[in-house]
């Protein structure tokens, strides 16, 4: 994570683990035993540091593969996140080789999976701050949905996206189809569900998967980070709001004039305007 994106005079940035405490309507009790399954690695870790956020999923020993109490903490993490009018940016990583291999596959008689990654994917893409995923490695199964739901994702040099719903038998959810359509297009999500293709290395990018790739994902990730750092926050939220509702063919053109009135008056693009003028770079405030 970048130090240039502390604030606060060197203030140490706060930690937060994936322990939060959930409703029940996000899809399971919290007496379900699938919820107290012991699998290697830790929840996945929230970090804050000035206007940056950081998730990182934990597993790597499975491949950051999801359990239904990891679900819950990543949910728990988003609602911590959702109100953080500081917050500019939410970077989505994961520990070792690969990104993460989708849901925990023998809990899925047990709980509506459906239903707990549809839940996920929605909230992360609600967050109002721009998301950027660093992923490495393979995305299977639902956490293609959990990338898509990121604004932005960025990839190394290797790795594989697939979902092997009809291999399973499984229908793949509503949700996720519907953003797959929205980011990669009818024909290329097809390819995905119907016929079971695994895209590999340059493919990603070439389908429309990652916005750029690198042989140095950190580096890359900087680049990405410091460039959407120095962009103003108001106009960022507003048109992420509603390019996602277009998406789903959900324009509310009244909140989109509300937004569109509410930058218009902003100190942003005042400052905007006056570091056009000065030929000097803005330091947008988020006001």
């Amino acid at each position: 994570m970048g130090r240039g994106a502390r604030t606060g005079g060197g203030a140490k940035p706060s930690i937060l683990g994936g322990g939060a405490t959930v409703p029940r309507s996000w899809g399971c009790r919290p007496e379900n035993p699938m919820t107290m399954v012991k699998t290697p690695g830790l929840p996945p870790e929230l970090v804050v540091d000035g206007a940056l956020a950081r998730v990182t999923l934990r597993r790597p020993a499975l491949a950051n593969r999801l359990s239904v109490a990891d679900i819950e903490a990543l949910r728990g993490l988003i609602a911590s996140l959702q109100d953080r009018q500081e917050l500019r940016l939410v970077l989505l990583a994961a520990e070792g080789p690969h990104f993460c291999a989708g849901f925990q596959i023998d809990a899925v008689d047990e709980v509506d999976a459906p239903a707990l990654f549809e839940g996920l994917t929605d909230a992360w893409e609600a967050l109002p701050m721009p998301t950027l995923a660093c992923i490495q490695g393979d995305v299977w199964g639902g956490a293609v949905d959990l990338a898509l739901a990121c604004d932005f994702r960025l990839g190394g040099p290797v790795g594989r996206v697939g979902i092997p719903a009809a291999r399973l038998g499984l229908h793949y959810y509503g949700g996720g189809m519907q953003r797959l359509v929205s980011r990669l297009g009818l024909s290329a999500t097809k390819r995905l569900l119907l016929a079971g293709e695994v895209w590999s290395d340059r493919e990603r990018l070439t389908l429309g998967f990652l916005d750029a790739m690198a042989d140095d994902l950190h580096a890359l990730r900087e680049q990405w980070v410091a460039r959407l750092l120095a962009l103003a926050p108001l106009a960022q939220a507003g048109m992420k709001r509603h390019l996602n509702a277009i998406a789903r063919g959900a324009l509310d053109a009244a909140a989109l004039q509300a937004d569109g009135q509410r930058c218009a008056r902003s100190e942003d693009l005042a400052e905007g305007l006056a570091a056009w003028r000065e030929r000097r770079s803005p330091r947008f405030s988020g006001r």
